[in-house]
């Protein structure tokens, strides 16, 4: 059973991205708030300029569909202006999430051959409008794996050619994170963007995605201390964006950081709700769905059971998904109530649990395995075998759909921060590594289980330490990453 529970769990995170509704018609630019400061220089009309920077601050916080409206304008108000199709194109692109979808690879296809088509007026815009193009090329014949690695090279080429255009460097960073590969435990591809991002950060220290990219590339228990400057200035750069405001959680999550990942998690899921309501009434945002799934965690560690109960109410009522594809809302329907349950030791209240029809599971089956895994391990703690056998069945045959997936479509990147952890798993910081006293990160890492407030913020590495020493602390046999000066 063990065997059967560890290969489902370990299914990739984020086979299905966020799609979009590319017949969606656009009445102009809706007041997002605050969604960050990008400038990608262009020869468009003025017009077409300010829709295409909004499109790429949009993107830097992975708002992709606010981002394919934008561009869309942009390419309505100058139609000689190819840079907007190439907008439309990285829409669909989502290098860290997933590839993309059959319909967002056609409409990205699309896009960079108008892109193409439109034109470009300089050779720097032939070279973005070409990278993505590369990425598009035979898609029907050519594995993601492959396509990816093609544009990571042409957009090393174009920041090499290009060494002071600092949209191109961010954009390269974006596109070695999404080449990265998880049995790659040097994190060389993490590092070499962050290096890329440092070296853009004193030009750029309120872009919203040298921050969020930061965040990414040190998005890993070894390297999360690294990402704690980064991860508490992100938000304030973007607050509009619910994804902006959820995002440092990920790191105040791996360093046990409970309060500031509630509070930043708190404003995403209020962000989110409010976002949804006026596009989709009636909904739940699945953006809101992944902050109630890192709050109920959150909670269920400081001893909060209060209010964890409240948010796994609150997703049981649940009857509409804006994309009930999504792999962050269909893992957090199925992890909220799961967690709940088994952190609680409540065993028949985990056995009786139901899978919700609020998520088309068959696109995210592996999301679905959390809730027969909560099911199989309380039935057998309650002595309910029938029901442990059942899940047993479920899983197995979850674990089946996915080995068929991995062999019609080859192996897929998947980032493991799409949830907190699995169901069951210990907390984080529990079983820490003996480091240096020199190089030790802050006191806050440390877990906290009870309802205290967050210390004050103290700056990592520490003063006494250098990048070296701190780097070397986090992984020993790999180039030495650096802290981000905000």
């Amino acid at each position: 059973m063990r065997t059967i529970l560890a290969l489902v769990l370990a299914a990739p995170l984020t086979l299905f991205a966020q799609p979009h509704d590319h017949h969606d018609h656009d009445h102009g630019a809706p007041d997002l708030g605050n969604i960050g400061k990008a400038h990608l220089e262009t020869s468009c009309s003025e017009a077409a300029r300010n829709e295409i920077d909004r499109g790429v601050a949009l993107i830097h916080s992975f708002w992709y569909a606010e981002a394919e409206r934008a561009f869309r304008r942009a390419a309505a108000a100058d139609a000689g202006c190819g840079m907007a199709w190439w907008g439309v194109a990285m829409a669909n692109l989502h290098p860290i999430w997933a590839p993309p979808t059959p319909d967002e690879l056609k409409t990205g296809r699309d896009a960079a051959e108008k892109a193409q088509q439109a034109g470009a007026r300089t050779d720097r815009e032939k070279a973005f409008i070409g990278a993505i193009a590369t990425f598009y090329a035979d898609f029907d014949k050519v594995d993601h794996k492959t396509r990816m690695a093609a544009y990571e090279s042409a957009m090393a080429a174009l920041e090499r050619d290009q060494p002071k255009d600092r949209e191109a460097a961010i954009f390269h960073a974006l596109s070695l994170l999404g080449v990265a590969q998880p049995n790659d435990k040097t994190y060389a591809k993490q590092k070499q963007a962050a290096e890329i991002l440092n070296r853009v950060l004193p030009e750029e220290p309120e872009h919203p995605g040298v921050a969020h990219y930061l965040i990414h590339s040190f998005d890993y228990p070894e390297l999360a201390p690294l990402a704690l400057p980064a991860a508490r200035v992100y938000a304030k750069l973007a607050p509009g964006s619910p994804h902006a405001l959820h995002m440092p959680s990920h790191i105040f999550t791996r360093l046990g950081l409970w309060d500031e990942s509630i509070a930043s998690n708190l404003a995403s899921a209020k962000k989110a709700h409010d976002y949804i309501a006026q596009r989709m009434p009636g909904a739940a945002a699945f953006d809101e769905l992944h902050a109630i799934d890192y709050l109920v965690y959150a909670y269920l560690q400081q001893g909060n059971l209060g209010e964890a109960q409240k948010l796994v109410a609150k997703t049981s009522a649940i009857t509409k998904i804006d994309n009930p594809a999504q792999f962050a809302a269909a893992y957090a329907m199925g992890a909220v109530p799961a967690r709940y349950a088994l952190e609680r030791r409540q065993w028949k209240e985990a056995a009786a649990l139901t899978v919700p029809t609020t998520v088309v599971w068959e696109k995210v089956p592996y999301a679905e395995a959390n809730i027969h895994f909560a099911r199989g391990i309380g039935a057998a703690r309650s002595g309910q075998p029938a029901i442990a056998r059942d899940a047993m069945t479920r899983l197995a045959a979850i674990r089946q759909v996915l080995l068929d997936q991995k062999t019609a479509t080859g192996p897929t990147r998947w980032r493991s921060s799409a949830s907190p952890s699995p169901p069951g798993s210990p907390a984080p910081k529990r079983k820490m590594k003996k480091r240096s006293t020199r190089c030790a990160p802050p006191p806050t890492s440390k877990p906290r289980r009870r309802n205290t407030p967050s210390p004050p913020a103290q700056s990592f590495p520490p003063a006494n330490c250098s990048p070296t020493c701190s780097s070397k602390a986090a992984n020993p046999t790999t180039p030495s990453p650096k802290s981000s000066a905000y």
